[in-house]
């Protein structure tokens, strides 16, 4: 879709136009896996009524990023698509086969994330509470029927105060997801280490050999199947386990570096609830110790979001760590709300761009001059620079052309098993 009817210039998500048309190829194609929900901002008039045009704006383009980050964190790449409607209405559908208690809970997820505060606004916008419908396709839907039946639902679903989540048809919903024994789950999976890693490539740009991975987590769970990014992080989180899961993400990461050729690296994740504990970071150079793994050989990935509690801890422990020999990376630069005082205040060594910096750079001059005045940027401070989410030939030259050291996209590869990656590391 290159046409720009075809998305919606505010937020970069697909229009309703071409939301319409998507859904339209797919039913056409007798696929009952369709699912789709409506997701509709509440407080957003108070928003533009309260702060202006300008923080509504904000506020949009800030959902659209963190529904656009959910999507590919729990969707395979072209199985899915996010559309803003109209004002804050927004569209989420996929294709995979997926449980109604899958879709339920990711809906519940996603209502976590879109609630969260507005971080970086100019003046303490309100938090937003998000309604959300729910549907799977049936043989013979179209999608004016399909957005229709989920906007009545929506709709509805205002006058029951405290429920986020409804389905369509009520009498065939599952029983609501318990969250207690959702976190329950997860505790013991972790007890039992049965929680496990993928890794994304990553790939130098000069040459376009592999130099290493990002260790990403999942969870299979029997009920729910494949849960990973943000929504096992929300699991977590509410079961007070954020540590907990890093500590076996870490630890499951360093044993699966002992076994990669030495020159390969590997990035892990670092959350806000991990950056609030002093002894973070001796307890993760004990954890490197004895393993005997070199830690030049990890990186350690934190968010802007992580950052927003107390950056001076953040700092020195970041800073212990970088002593140490790791290095440290700011990732999903360029997503939202940037601080760019976190770039001379935090002992970084890269930046991670976005996706949403390589979206639309191929075709619009403007998008291409933010990225390359970002680049000369981190250039300035001896940052280097890694683009995540390469999807086509034509990103990764520009990329490469503009100066970033390496990337890691689905391009190249998908992430992969511990097999699989020792596979393509030979």
């Amino acid at each position: 879709m290159n046409d720009d009817r075809d998305h919606d210039q505010l937020t970069g998500l697909a229009s309703g136009a071409a939301a319409r048309a998507t859904l339209r190829d797919w039913l056409s194609e007798g696929d009952t896996r369709v699912h789709a929900l409506l997701l509709v901002l509440g407080r957003f008039d108070s928003v533009n009524l309260a702060h202006g045009a300008e923080a509504g704006d904000y506020a949009l383009a800030e959902v659209a990023r963190r529904i656009t980050h959910f999507g590919q964190d729990e969707f395979a790449q072209g199985s899915w698509f996010a559309a803003r409607l109209d004002g804050g209405k927004f569209l989420l559908a996929t294709r995979e086969e997926c449980s109604r208690e899958r879709w339920q809970f990711l809906a519940e997820a996603l209502a976590d994330g879109i609630a969260q505060p507005l971080a970086g606004s100019s003046a303490g916008l309100p938090q937003l509470w998000p309604h959300i419908a729910l549907i799977r396709a049936l043989a013979g839907d179209d999608p004016a029927g399909m957005l229709g039946r989920l906007s009545d639902a929506q709709i509805a679903l205002k006058g029951e105060p405290g429920r986020r989540v409804v389905w369509i048809d009520r009498e065939d919903a599952p029983a609501g997801i318990d969250a207690t024994e959702v976190e329950s789950a997860l505790r013991r999976a972790l007890d039992r280490g049965e929680v496990s890693l993928k890794f994304q490539p990553q790939f130098a740009l000069v040459d376009d050999l592999l130099i290493g991975a990002e260790a990403l987590v999942r969870w299979e769970e029997p009920l729910l199947g494949s849960v990973g990014g943000e929504a096992l992080l929300r699991v977590a989180a509410r079961a007070d386990l954020t540590t907990q899961l890093t500590r076996k993400v870490v630890g499951a990461a360093l044993h699966a570096v002992l076994a990669w050729p030495e020159e390969l690296k590997c990035s892990i994740n670092v959350t806000a609830a991990d950056l609030a504990v002093a002894r973070f970071p001796g307890e993760i150079l004990d954890m490197v110790g004895d393993m005997g793994v070199d830690p030049a050989r990890i990186t350690l990935e934190i968010t802007e979001q992580a950052l927003l509690g107390d950056l001076d801890l953040a700092a020195r422990s970041l800073g212990m760590l970088r002593d140490a020999g790791m290095r440290i990376a700011l990732d999903d630069f360029g997503a939202g709300f940037c601080n760019f005082g976190y770039l001379k205040y935090l002992p970084l060594d890269t930046i991670k761009l976005d996706r949403i910096m390589l979206d639309g750079v191929a075709d619009h001059a403007r998008d291409r001059a933010v990225l390359r005045g970002v680049i000369a940027m981190a250039k300035a401070l001896d940052l280097e620079v890694i683009a995540e989410g390469i999807e086509t030939e034509t990103q990764r030259q520009i990329a490469a052309d503009e100066g970033c050291v390496s990337y890691q996209g689905f391009l190249r590869a998908k992430p992969l098993t511990q097999e699989d990656f020792l596979k393509l590391a030979s």
